[in-house]
């Protein structure tokens, strides 16, 4: 055991050298820290930021020492010896989770968590730095386009509707994207999204996995005369009523999904509201329209749409000539969407899945709390990830993390 004296001494070298190099000690807290994470599986998204980081500081302090005159032969080579060390545990962590390795390109750790982290650590150690430096400004998220460019020559603009964005040349809509916050959630890390599709699968303990509906209303004050509401429909109106706004509807045929959604439409106020189906049954929906909100218009679009109704409240389309009306279709400030036999989007990689994501996600940017609805009376084809394409359709996941809903 060291006497006192030695400890001592000890205590005063290690000293000198962080006064030499503060940001050396900070890295290897950090990088430490890392270690123990990942021994006991892999990292989440934080921590690989924090990987990130740390070999950008390592990088940077590197060239530092080596260049700085300050530094005499000795000190140099131990202040290098050190940052190898730190270096070291980096490598040994990538080679454990590979998926860290494309972490360690120059090019990385510039996202604005990834700055303001290198930012608090470069404070902790005393270094002073730039006013750019200090105050770290978020990146404005990049704008997908509705229309990809190999269906640009593709889009058609129906007379009318230019009669109904010229409507009220003083008043033009509002699509200005809204600006939200995006709360740290315990889902936010993609490694929770098996477990959660498996949830939905099986439910919690072997229960019920969908949310439990508000008890029948005492009076149906939704119907039109002459027609009735059935219970389940009632419940499902009432979660409506009380401001759910994206919803999985997974009844068998015949149990009514048109009408639900014709309603919440109606008690949601989300016109005008986009429906994509079948072209089969494209008719059948105008006319459940007609039944169940008269007081509403609805229009169906054939081939260019040339004799639609562009004043309408909902518009009709289905998903063979969806990608021509793209263009208009998301400029002319749609509140809500209902897909149709949902399952027709199961794979993300086809043209018609694509664009009707696109449409709902320009939908989402330009509403806070859009009217999203997917139906389709055989939800669960192969395997549970078929849900994957609907659950991003209403915006409870991005495919990687939850969403805001």
């Amino acid at each position: 055991m060291p006497t006192t004296a030695t400890a001592a001494t000890r205590r005063k070298r290690t000293s000198r050298r962080d006064d030499e190099a503060p940001l050396i000690p900070i890295l290897a807290r950090k990088v430490r820290e890392i270690e123990a994470k990942a021994q006991r599986g892999k990292l989440g998204p934080t921590n690989r930021v924090k990987f990130q980081v740390i070999a950008f500081l390592v990088r940077e302090e590197r060239a530092r020492v080596k260049t700085d005159a300050v530094f005499n032969d000795s000190t140099r080579a131990e202040l290098l010896k050190r940052l190898d060390g730190v270096a070291t545990i980096l490598a040994k962590t990538a080679a454990r989770d590979t998926s860290l390795i494309q972490l360690l390109e120059a090019d990385q750790a510039t996202s604005p968590v990834a700055k303001r982290m290198r930012r608090d650590w470069l404070l902790e150690s005393g270094a002073e730095l730039a006013p750019e430096e200090l105050i770290i400004t978020d990146v404005a998220p990049v704008r997908a386009p509705v229309v990809p460019a190999a269906l640009a020559e593709r889009q058609v603009t129906p007379p009318t509707v230019e009669s109904r964005q010229l409507a009220n040349p003083f008043l033009a809509p509002d699509l200005t994207p809204r600006l939200t916050t995006t709360p740290r959630r315990r889902l936010d890390g993609w490694e929770l999204m098996g477990p959660l599709y498996k949830a939905f699968e099986s439910g919690a303990g072997g229960s019920v996995a969908t949310m439990e509906l508000p008890p029948v209303p005492e009076y149906d004050h939704l119907s039109p005369k002459g027609l009735e509401v059935m219970v389940h429909q009632s419940r499902f109106l009432e979660a409506v009523r009380t401001g759910h706004r994206s919803f999985l509807l997974a009844d068998e045929p015949g149990l009514g999904k048109t009408a639900q959604s014709v309603l919440a439409a109606s008690i949601a106020g989300s016109y005008p509201l986009l429906v994509v189906v079948p072209n089969v049954v494209k008719m059948n929906w105008a006319r459940e329209v007609e039944r169940w909100t008269p007081q509403r218009r609805a229009t169906v679009i054939q081939g260019d749409g040339t004799d639609i109704d562009a004043f309408a409240d909902i518009f009709i389309v289905n998903y063979e000539i969806l990608d021509r009306h793209l263009s208009w279709l998301g400029s002319i400030g749609l509140k809500g969407m209902v897909v149709d036999e949902a399952h027709f989007i199961k794979n993300l990689s086809s043209q018609r899945s694509q664009n009707v994501l696109a449409l709902a996600s320009r939908i989402r940017e330009h509403n806070s709390n859009p009217l999203m609805m997917a139906l389709t009376g055989t939800p669960l084809i192969n395997d549970v990830e078929d849900f994957d394409a609907i659950w991003r359709f209403l915006g409870w996941t991005t495919g990687d993390k939850r969403g805001l809903s």
